[in-house]
């Protein structure tokens, strides 16, 4: 088989994708940037608009007392000089230091509706499990104030991966970074200097990440995405703020989300897979090429109804993470 990949991707300029592909690798775990720069910067902006004059000063001093490392390298760059929308990008670029990737995501098998989530929380944490224990430290006003900042940090992040679809499923494809997709014009490559981990670019995981959102934005950016998302759901934030904060609940709606918008959208039928972790998309009887072969395409029709779905998740995360803040100036532990 490893011959076979090398032969598809030596048909193909090689050069101009191999770039693409060593990022496709090192984007190959579900811990990946969840809706990407543009997508949790637009979280963060939504928030802000629902902040309480308490939560809004609060978080303002303790991000400001509490600045990041100077020399920290940043993944998405310092683009804007808000201490809110700035953050909510820094657990990305902390992941691998602080080696906290499965705190972005939570493996809920396709085909589950509801029920406890523990099951689905690994050894080493998730994102509902993050959330809930970063509450906690936020609340705490005598914890120190470097991990307070550094919660909220987390918070303004983790709400923003949990209601990425993509992020809160899995069906034997590390949450569909294992699908191979062709988006539009661009074609699924293989990675060409590690073929023989069957993962492909552009994937499932990928254009629910980055893509779909981004080619909704057109040429605007996270600000004024975050006005028109904002104004667009006014009237859904006040249910949202009613129904409280239920964190396991929002994963489930996250996941029903993946399944209808993301799985069950294909012409072509993706089955469920029995209910394993991948170490890479070779295994699980290859999964990468069986999904390959499927030659799943996302063209108008697939957008546009993603970018719907996107849209209701982005507003729903940045009302949500400013009902968390809120609550947590309110907390007189």
């Amino acid at each position: 088989m490893t011959a076979d990949w090398w032969k598809l991707a030596k048909t193909r300029t090689l050069a101009p994708w191999l770039a693409v592909c060593v990022l496709a690798g090192s984007l190959g775990a579900p811990s990946a940037p969840a809706w990407g720069c543009k997508g949790h910067q637009t979280v963060a902006w939504i928030a802000e608009k629902h902040l309480t004059p308490e939560a809004r000063q609060m978080v303002q001093k303790l991000l400001g007392d509490n600045p990041m490392d100077p020399k920290l390298r940043r993944w998405c760059g310092n683009a804007t000089t808000d201490l809110i929308v700035d953050a909510s990008t820094w657990p990305d670029d902390v992941r691998n230091e602080r080696k906290n990737g499965p705190w972005h995501y939570i493996d809920i098998p396709r085909g589950k509706h509801n029920g406890e989530l523990d099951g689905y929380c690994g050894p080493e944490g998730c994102v509902t499990r993050a959330i809930e224990e970063q509450r906690v430290i936020l609340k705490d006003k005598s914890a120190d104030p470097l991990k307070r900042a550094e919660a909220i940090r987390y918070l303004i992040h983790f709400v923003g991966d949990m209601h990425q679809p993509l992020h809160a499923i899995s069906n034997a494809d590390n949450g569909g970074n294992c699908v191979a997709v062709k988006y539009f014009r661009h074609e699924a490559l293989p990675n060409a200097l590690h073929p023989e981990r069957e993962d492909y670019s552009p994937n499932l995981h990928q254009i629910w990440d980055t893509e779909i959102v981004e080619r909704d934005m057109e040429i605007s950016n996270p600000l004024r995405y975050a006005d028109e998302l904002d104004e667009k759901f006014h009237a859904e934030s006040a249910a949202w703020e009613a129904a409280g904060i239920h964190v396991d609940n929002w994963a489930w709606e996250s996941h029903e989300r993946a399944e209808t918008a993301a799985y069950h959208a294909f012409q072509e039928k993706i089955g469920i897979e029995p209910g394993v972790k991948l170490k890479s998309c070779a295994d699980g009887n290859h999964m990468g090429k069986r999904m390959f072969d499927k030659q799943l395409a996302v063209g108008e029709t697939y957008q546009s109804n993603a970018a719907r779905a996107a849209q209701t998740a982005l507003a729903e995360a940045g009302v949500r993470l400013a009902m968390i803040l809120n609550e947590a100036a309110k907390a007189v532990k």
